[in-house]
């Protein structure tokens, strides 16, 4: 028999929970998301438990948490609020500001203030996307799902912007796209410009 660790979820602290799967269940791709509240404020901030669900219609689905016990981060506050989001995935130019936007800071800041990137007009929805960003799906929230401290934001994507040359004009991807994978916990993440072909069967 190959030893092995078992780890019983039931038996230790949420925070362990975390740590262990955030680091096992890996590469994961980077929701990093704009929303803003009643007044405009623009809010954005990056997660890690997120991915692409289906296609008809096309949803994604995103985990944003609690600032602590009582209240909701403020991603989840704002699409509450106003149903609207856009999720941008991430290069490595963009890494280093991405990460800096994960700070918590007092609801209403804009955490995009102090760093150099351009928001542009969304087509279908009031939250605005940031130019530089590599892809930005247009989303409207389609439900969200509590599951003890869990909140799972499901949204239906109505637009996609992408870079000029990272797709043609039929949906092919061409060499240039390599966003960042998250790693383990807390602060390690993967370069995908190393990737390799598998062909499936017939």
């Amino acid at each position: 028999m190959i030893p092995a660790m078992t780890f019983d979820m039931g038996e230790i602290p949420p925070s362990a929970r975390y740590r262990i799967l955030a680091s096992l269940v890996t590469p994961r791709p980077i929701a990093w998301v704009s929303t803003h509240d009643l007044e405009g404020r623009l809010n954005t901030a990056p997660f890690s438990f997120f991915n692409v669900f289906g296609s008809q219609p096309p949803i994604v689905a995103f985990a944003p948490g609690n600032k602590d016990r009582q209240t909701p981060k403020d991603s989840a506050r704002n699409i509450r609020e106003t149903q609207e989001f856009v999720v941008h995935m991430v290069d490595e130019p963009l890494g280093e500001i991405m990460v800096a936007t994960s700070a918590t800071l007092p609801h209403g800041v804009d955490e995009l203030a102090e760093h150099p990137l351009t928001t542009i007009p969304s087509t279908k929805i009031s939250v605005p996307r940031i130019a530089e960003a590599p892809v930005a799906l247009e989303c409207t929230a389609h439900s969200t799902l509590e599951i003890g401290h869990n909140r799972l934001v499901i949204g239906q994507v109505h637009f996609v912007h992408v870079r000029d040359s990272l797709m043609d004009e039929n949906g092919t991807l061409q060499e240039g796209y390599h966003p960042l994978g998250r790693m383990a916990s807390p602060d390690w993440y993967t370069r995908t410009n190393a990737q390799f072909e598998i062909p499936r069967p017939d």
